[in-house]
Parts: C-alpha cells; sequence; structure tokens
C-alpha cells in the first residue's frame, strides 16, 4: 500500500471467521496492512460470521453513516432449549419437545417481530450498564437489567424448517440483536429457543459477495 492510500484510507471489507472478534480483525488487518488508524463499522459477536467493515485513515470518517444503514442476516434459530446468552456462548437448558409445532405455526408467529417493536438486549452484550460492560456484569454472576429499545424488523423470513432447526432471514435497523429476537421467536411459541447459527451478508449497499478473507487482503 501506498503512503498516499494509507493515508486517505480505504473501506475493508472482510468475511469475519468464526471464533474471532471485531477488535481481533481489527488488530490483524492493522498489523497486516501497517495502517496507523483502524476502525470497524459494526460489531459482530465471535460465533457470528459474515461481513465485517473496516476503514483506515480519513475513511474512518465514514463510519457513523455506514452504521446506521440496514442489516441483512442469515442464520439458524434451534428451538427447544434456551441459553444465558441466547446463542452457545452459555450451557444449554435441558431440552423440550418441539414436535407439536407445525411449520405454519413457526412461519406465523414472525408476524408480531415484524416492524416497529421494542426489544430487550441480551446481558450479555457490550452495552454499558453503570459504566461497565453488560456480559462482565453477567460472567460475574451479579444481575443486570436490561431496558427495551426500539427497533424495526423489515423482515422476517423462514427460509427451511427442520426441527428443531429454523433457517432464516432477517433484514432490520442499526442496533437489533438477532439473538433477543431468536430469544423472544422460541417465547412466543411456547418452547424457548437460542440462536445457534449467524451470518451478516449485507450492510446498506455492502455485500458478503463482494468481502475478503483475513488472508487475502493485501
Amino acid at each position: 500500500m501506498s503512503q498516499t492510500e494509507n493515508s486517505e484510507g480505504r473501506v475493508i471489507l472482510i468475511d469475519k471467521p468464526l471464533q474471532w472478534t471485531s477488535f481481533d480483525v481489527v488488530k490483524k488487518i492493522k498489523y497486516k496492512l501497517n495502517l496507523k488508524k483502524v476502525g470497524h463499522a459494526g460489531t459482530l459477536d465471535p460465533l457470528a460470521t459474515g461481513l465485517l467493515i473496516l476503514c483506515s485513515g480519513k475513511k474512518t470518517k465514514q463510519i457513523e453513516q455506514i452504521q446506521i444503514q440496514e442489516k441483512e442476516y442469515e442464520g439458524i434459530i434451534t428451538l427447544g432449549q434456551t441459553t444465558p446468552s441466547f446463542d452457545l456462548e452459555t450451557a444449554l437448558s435441558p431440552s423440550v419437545s418441539v414436535d407439536h409445532l407445525t411449520d405454519q405455526q413457526i412461519i406465523d408467529a414472525t408476524d408480531q417481530f415484524t416492524g416497529h417493536i421494542e426489544q430487550v438486549p441480551p446481558v450479555f452484550s457490550a452495552l454499558k450498564i453503570g459504566g461497565k460492560r453488560a456480559y462482565t456484569k453477567a460472567r460475574a454472576g451479579q444481575e443486570v437489567v436490561m431496558q427495551p429499545r426500539p427497533v424495526e424488523i423489515k423482515k422476517f423470513e423462514i427460509l427451511a424448517i427442520n426441527k428443531p432447526d429454523v433457517t432464516f432471514r432477517v433484514i432490520c435497523s442499526k442496533g437489533t440483536y438477532i439473538r433477543s429476537l431468536a430469544h423472544d421467536f422460541g417465547q412466543a411459541l411456547g418452547v424457548g429457543a437460542h440462536l445457534s447459527q449467524l451470518r451478516r451478508t449485507r450492510i446498506g449497499d455492502y455485500k458478503i459477495t463482494e468481502a475478503e478473507t483475513i488472508e487475502s487482503v493485501e
């Protein structure tokens, strides 16, 4: 990379691998490309994969503009078991039978989560409560009370049903927690649920098909 390009900056689309934190990716790209200033436009949980947008140099001024754009995800919600983190970061509860649920009941349950809704973020999240990250308190066994926040689910589509797994696609606003959506979806069906797989496929006009692996970035 030339010194001019380094200074002017660039927008880098990364296909974040499983188990990497968003900070891990920033740190790796910053070192690999010898960049002084790098930030990301929207965190992905370690257990999620997919589109992570990095901005370097003067392009970091675009981060806020990118963050407010709508997001698109695909993933799997597993019915019949819950976890404290709403995903596979924490221990699963005993399983509950989901055999009585019909495909139509599962599809119909998406209706109540479409549009402008109030959503309670997971206690295992990076949101700050009293100056500390919520997940820090939760992991320490402290009581954490999360307040509901307004979000918009523009589309909640069921792509396949192979009970207990439900494959879905979601288009949503900034600030939406797909883990919370999975948890609330299970509550609505009366069997509980957790997010077992998640991949971000789009942020605004940026698509996962345009992203590079960490290894291929030059």
